[in-house]
């Protein structure tokens, strides 16, 4: 069996091998400052006894009975054999650096982890896109090739990388291939909940439910969205929930700018700032956020958002 150390650090999650030990007192087999010292050598690569001794300034004599006894708990192991002068040599290396005392019997859940970090609100938000820790929606990205009555090429579609590893962390893939194209997706007929990247000029998917949207994108130049004010910056986004307007048991998340700068401020929104462009949401039945991307490092890419209503 193998067992895992976890630690949260800036709101991420981090991961490591964990030595298990089930008696306090085994603690001594590490709790010695020249074990920790062999342990952090052999860390870095396997190495001999003698080796360790030449580089330690020991005698080889006190290495061995250390090595020994670190073998005999399980935290090193021997990686390889070699005949010396007929004697056998080993080389040794480490399997554990970490170490842990476990009490209590009362393990939990992982999901109880991944839950306990994600956000009450964020919660709310990807219901129902997510179902029994499993992706429940499919994305939907603009065509690469001239489409629709503008005959325009999508620039954003790869953005929904982000967004996915964005969701990868609260979800497991479904069996389903989880993305389409605008020109393969027909919302009339497909039934389901889905996520649409990218702007109306762009992405056919996101034309056909801009009337429904709270906040509605313009049909003609120059174009911009429309909510309390009207915006046309090309680094406005829009993020929004809607019910699904042709099957009304789902429902659709909107990420879409008016022009694919707009798009990137608004994946960056939700999966950067997700408490700022959430702090309005209370699982209402239609919600949006306009934001407006920025680059406060100068290096010519959005990289900071600040919500315009």
């Amino acid at each position: 069996m193998k067992y895992f150390i976890v630690k949260e650090q800036e709101g991420r999650l981090f991961y490591d091998d964990v030595f298990l030990m089930q008696n306090p007192g085994s603690l001594q087999l590490v709790e010695d400052g020249l074990r920790i010292r062999i342990l952090k050598l052999l860390s870095d690569e396997p190495m001999y006894p003698a080796q360790i001794a030449k580089r330690l300034k020991l005698h080889e004599q006190k290495v061995y009975y250390h090595i020994k006894q670190l073998q005999n708990a399980g935290i090193i192991e021997v990686k390889e054999k070699k005949e010396i002068r007929g004697t056998t040599a080993k080389k040794f290396r480490v399997k554990q650096m970490n170490f842990a005392v476990c009490l209590s019997p009362n393990w939990k859940n992982m999901k109880q982890l991944i839950e306990s970090e994600k956000d009450k609100k964020l919660d709310f938000f990807l219901s129902p896109f997510i179902k029994d820790d499993e992706l429940n929606a499919r994305f939907i990205v603009g065509s690469p090739d001239p489409h629709g009555p503008f005959k325009a090429r999508a620039r954003d579609a790869h953005y929904a990388t982000d967004l996915a590893l964005f969701l990868g962390r609260f979800c497991s893939t479904s069996r389903e291939f989880s993305v389409k194209l605008d020109v393969d997706v027909d919302l009339k007929k497909d039934h389901g909940n889905y996520i649409i990247v990218g702007g109306p000029v762009t992405n056919l998917a996101m034309a056909k439910v801009n009337d429904f949207l709270p906040a509605k994108f313009s049909d003609s130049k120059p174009w911009g969205i429309v909510a309390k004010e009207e915006y046309t910056d090309d680094s406005i986004g829009l993020i929004g929930r809607i019910p699904n307007p042709y099957h009304p048991e789902c429902k659709i998340i909107v990420l879409a700018g008016i022009r694919y700068s707009g798009t990137k401020a608004a994946v960056i929104g939700l999966t950067r700032f997700t408490k700022l462009v959430l702090n309005r949401f209370n699982d209402q039945k239609e919600f949006y956020c306009i934001v407006q991307g920025f680059d406060l490092d100068g290096d010519g890419s959005i990289d900071s958002i600040e919500v315009m209503e």
